[in-house]
């Protein structure tokens, strides 16, 4: 194979890489699913009933209005949460978050988190009873039992409400409600029999998710849909695969079911917000995640033990539900204070957990430090090159040396002429008598890769990012820079182009054209291939990236460019320290020796 075709395999090969990359990060929305491909699954807990088809013209928050409307409600209101809750079913159904806003726009309304059915995208929790031995459904409370208000008038951190139902037959039901000051709800479930005979059933909880969230990101990096702990099992269903539990057997349900022995929690997970169902810990439970196709309702179940309650006694089953913000200290309290095993796995730490643990460990101490994130993450990155300096000094000093080398290896590739086995023994040589190895330039950038993938994971997952401003523009970090090239980064009187449109991925923002500038003056300071082909693709680098990514979180963006500018200063150091004298693009002007040391 001669040399052209060597060096067209290696750009092929090379560009196919940047665009499998592309890919990877950004892949294809998956294609929806007819969700009347299948029947309505049968269930163990009796099934909520499907959403009303919304008005036509009606808008979501329209939709939504309406269906709050619907029946008598007990209103929620806590430092966190705002909402009320259902006396049909005695669902919580309608649940806003106080601190969250959409968008960055100053009229932006708060986040809303559940939603009642009737509305565009329902979304609820629901509590009852199974029956056994002689009951029936219609016995014992379900998803449309009415409810009333036994004691309380307003959920709130210091008053819990209390619902009563008595199904005409000698059992009295109750549901006591209470809220902390943060997203943690606690249910206390009780039922007392005034009957002749002992009767049997079993407590439930359930979130219900009509259809699949229309604001779902779609991207590898961050997981939505089911999540699970059972007796320290993590585990995550996609909401495309939860589909394929109808698949085996499309008469019945598919469903999920796992024996979960003392801890564990199931529920529903997004970017920044998640509602679980927590058992107590210690209690046995029966964990399920099924979906019905005809309805397309997702669903996820946490059904306590069968209990027994003689004539004249009264049962109770007290379990907890999050409904909130994925907030790293709120879930690490729940997690360390309330035993709540394994609950800071529900953040989407991902494989490198063993790293992004740490970092955001490290950037959410520093932000405590200095109070703002963006200067937190170049102080994280100081952090981070001072860490590995130890490991990449020596491959300074070799890049150094293999700098300093260039002319020689320029003068042996003429003298080879087209002779390529020469010139490899006469570059080994040359190694071997000036001690380089080529090799070891590589460990920078073998050791950035896994902790750049891993900031990138903290920054997106973790909402202390989510709408955290750093200086001027940048007014979130998880989101691309804002500005662009188009009206000359603002200074022209037209806006910038919308972000995700081709315009705005042409015309780059100011912080992209910083990292491309940064990556090609740390590039200078580093050898350039042997090869031109090599080179050339090397060359083009910098300016690739910068446009690659400039639709990645400005908060990343902003580690790139300080990493660069640290390992270009260090290198610079480095270089000086050896006895070479680089001018500012890494070129070599001059050499000079040290002294040395007095014996």
């Amino acid at each position: 194979m001669d040399d052209q075709n060597k060096n067209l395999i290696l750009a092929t090969a090379l560009s196919f890489l940047v665009i499998l990359g592309w890919f990877i990060m950004f892949p294809p929305q998956d294609q929806a699913v007819d969700p009347n491909a299948a029947t309505q699954s049968t269930a163990t807990t009796p099934a909520p009933s499907a959403a009303k088809a919304p008005p036509s013209l009606a808008s979501p928050a329209e939709t939504r209005t309406a269906a709050l409307a619907e029946g008598v409600r007990v209103p929620i209101d806590s430092d966190q949460l705002t909402g009320s809750i259902s006396l049909t079913g005695g669902r919580i159904d309608d649940l806003s978050l106080k601190a969250y806003r959409k968008t960055l726009e100053p009229d932006s309304g708060i986040v809303t988190l559940l939603s009642p059915v009737g509305s565009d995208e329902a979304y609820y929790t629901l509590y009852g009873w199974s029956p056994s031995g002689d009951l029936a459904f219609e016995d014992v409370p379900g998803p449309n039992t009415t409810w009333s208000v036994e004691s309380g008038t307003t959920l709130t951190p210091g008053t819990p409400i209390t619902l009563v139902w008595k199904n005409g037959k000698g059992l009295t039901f109750r549901r006591t409600i209470s809220v902390d000051k943060e997203f943690m709800f606690t249910i206390n479930q009780s039922v007392e029999n005034t009957g002749a005979k002992p009767q049997k059933m079993a407590p439930y909880g359930v979130v219900v998710r009509h259809g699949v969230p229309k604001n779902l990101k779609g991207f590898f990096i961050i997981h939505e849909g089911a999540i699970r702990m059972s007796d320290g099992s993590l585990e995550e269903t996609s909401y495309k695969d939860m589909r394929k539990l109808d698949y085996v057997d499309r008469e019945a349900a598919n469903a999920e079911v796992i024996d979960v022995k003392k801890n564990g929690w199931i529920g529903f997970t997004d970017h920044y917000w998640m509602t679980t169902l927590v058992p107590t810990p210690g209690q046995g439970f029966t964990s399920v995640e099924k979906y019905s196709a005809k309805q397309d309702i997702f669903q996820t179940e946490a059904r306590l033990p069968t209990m027994t309650v003689a004539p004249g006694e009264t049962a109770n089953a007290t379990s907890q539900l999050f409904a909130g913000a994925k907030v790293w200290g709120t879930i690490r309290s729940y997690q360390n204070n309330d035993g709540i095993q394994g609950f800071i796995d529900s953040i989407d730490w991902g494989w490198f957990f063993f790293l992004t643990k740490p970092i955001f460990f490290a950037l959410h101490t520093l932000n405590g430090m200095i109070g703002n994130m963006g200067w937190s993450i170049i102080a994280l990155t100081l952090l981070i090159k001072a860490i590995v300096l130890p490991l990449a000094f020596k491959s300074y000093v070799s890049m150094a040396k293999m700098k300093e080398l260039q002319p020689q290896m320029e003068k042996l590739k003429e003298k080879a002429g087209d002779d390529r086995q020469k010139l490899q023994q006469e570059m080994m040589a040359l190694y071997k008598r000036e001690k380089v190895n080529p090799a070891s330039g590589c460990l920078p950038i073998l050791l950035q890769v896994p902790i750049f993938f891993s900031l990138y994971k903290v920054i997106f997952v973790t909402i202390e990012l989510r709408q955290a401003p750093w200086i001027g523009w940048i007014r979130d970090l998880s989101a691309p820079d804002p500005s662009s090239l188009y009206n000359f980064w603002g200074l022209a009187p037209w806006p910038a182009p919308e972000p995700g449109t081709t315009l705005a991925l042409i015309f780059i923002g100011i912080l992209p054209l910083i990292l491309g500038i940064s990556m090609w003056l740390q590039q200078k300071l580093n050898p350039a291939p042997t090869d031109p082909t090599q080179a050339m693709v090397f060359a083009w680098m910098p300016w690739v990236f910068m446009f690659m990514l400039g639709r990645f979180a400005s908060g990343l963006v902003l580690y790139w460019i300080a990493n660069n500018t640290i390992t270009f200063i260090q290198q610079y150091a480095i270089m000086r320290s050896q006895g070479y004298k680089p001018d500012v693009f890494g070129n070599i002007v001059g050499s000079f020796k040290r002294k040395a040391k007095p014996k």
